[in-house]
């Protein structure tokens, strides 16, 4: 199973990709398939919308679930991934960076 990593980015500090890199590698590291939107590269000219159309395109057509970061409802981009991910019937789990433990919310 592959699973869509989203959390905040835009207004954070590099983008929030220590926490990206932090949960991506510990999620690995118990066995999950990750994709994740810091593995992206970043391009001149793309704006906000360039990056989600293109990250909700690998959530749909590679994941099977997705999985939320720390700070996800105060992020438009993570609660429109988090819509399609619904909509589509994808299993949802939260991560926490402190224990390191998922827990199943849809």
């Amino acid at each position: 199973m592959t699973w869509y990593l989203s959390g905040p980015m835009s207004g954070i500090k590099d983008y929030n990709f220590p926490a990206f890199v932090s949960a991506a590698a510990t999620l690995k590291m118990l066995g999950y398939e990750i994709v994740s939107p810091h593995e992206q590269v970043v391009e001149d000219g793309k704006n906000w919308a360039d990056y989600l159309r293109a990250d909700i395109g690998r959530l749909v057509t590679e994941c099977n679930g997705i999985i939320l970061l720390r700070g996800w409802t105060k992020s438009k981009g993570a609660q429109l991934e988090l819509q399609n991910a619904l909509a589509l019937g994808l299993p949802v789990r939260f991560f926490n960076e402190t224990t390191g433990e998922l827990q199943d919310i849809a």
